[in-house]
C-alpha cells in the first residue's frame, strides 16, 4: 500500500498546553520503529513532520516582535524540517538521508525502496497540505492524520462533553466541522488544513485520523483496524 501519513508535530515535541518542550530520543524512536516495520511488510511510505511546539513557540514570539504572517509561517516550516530530520536519524538507513521531501517535483528524485521524510515547504501551506500534495503525486492509496486526538468529532471534544464521534464521514462534512469548529492561521490549522481537505477530496483518497500518541494506530489504520475516523465520499 501507499501511504501518505501527516505526523502531528505535538505527538513529537510535546502538546499545545504542556508547560515545557518534551524533545526526546525514545519519542522519535517509538514512531521510527513501528514506521520501519511497516516498511519491512513491503508498504510504500511518505512521511510529514508537522512543527509542534517548538512551531508555536517561535510563531508567538513572531507575533509579539511584529512579525508578519509570513515569516511566523516561515518561523513554523523551519521548524518541520528540525522535526524531518530528527526522524530522518531515527528511520536510518531505511530513509532516504539526503533531503528533506518539501515539494511533489522532489519525489522524482527520491531513491526507490527508501522511506521519504517531508516536511512544510512556504508560508501559507501546511503539512497537513504537504501530505495530500505528497499523495497525489505518488497515487497513494491512503492518507493518515495521526495527532494527539482519536477522530473526527461533531464539534471540540475538549470543550465539549456532548460531543459526538463520527467514524465514518464525508469531505463535504469534515469541510462543515472545521468551519464551525477550529481556527485556519499560521501554526493553528486545527483538525486539518482546508486546502488538505478540498485536495484530498478532488483526489478521492480517503483520509483516516488517528490518536497518533500510541504509534500502533499508525499500522492498524493501514491495516483497517484503528479506532479512529475515516473521510471519504
Amino acid at each position: 500500500m501507499k501511504v501518505s501519513l501527516s505526523l502531528g508535530g505535538s505527538l513529537l515535541t510535546g502538546k499545545k498546553d504542556d508547560p515545557t518542550l518534551n524533545l526526546q530520543p525514545d519519542t522519535y524512536m517509538k514512531y521510527a520503529r513501528v514506521i520501519n516495520e511497516l516498511h519491512e511488510e513491503g508498504h510504500e511510505l511518505m512521511i510529514v513532520c508537522g512543527g509542534g511546539k517548538p512551531a508555536r513557540h517561535f510563531i508567538s514570539v513572531a507575533k509579539k516582535l511584529g512579525g508578519s504572517s509570513s515569516v511566523q509561517d516561515m518561523l513554523g516550516v523551519k521548524a518541520t524540517h528540525i522535526n524531518a530530520l530528527l526522524m530522518m536519524a531515527a528511520l536510518g538507513d531505511s530513509a532516504d538521508q539526503n533531503r528533506i521531501y518539501q515539494r511533489a517535483s522532489d519525489l522524482n528524485k527520491a531513491p526507490p525502496g527508501k522511506i521519504l521524510v517531508g516536511g512544510g515547504f512556504k508560508p501559507g501551506s501546511s503539512t497537513d497540505y504537504r501530505a495530500v500534495i505528497f499523495a497525489e503525486k505518488m497515487s497513494a492509496d491512503l492518507i493518515i492524520n495521526a495527532t494527539d486526538i482519536d477522530g473526527i468529532y461533531n464539534k471540540n471534544p475538549r470543550m465539549h462533553k456532548d460531543a459526538i464521534k463520527l467514524e465514518t464521514l464525508s469531505f463535504k462534512t469534515l469541510q462543515q466541522v472545521i468551519k464551525e469548529n477550529t481556527e485556519q492561521a499560521p501554526g493553528e490549522y486545527g483538525l486539518f488544513d482546508m486546502k488538505a481537505v478540498k485536495l484530498a477530496r478532488k483526489l478521492n483518497t480517503p483520509v483516516v485520523f488517528i490518536d497518533g500518541t500510541d504509534p500502533e494506530e499508525i499500522r492498524r489504520a493501514i491495516h483497517g483496524n484503528h479506532s479512529g475516523s475515516v473521510v471519504k465520499d
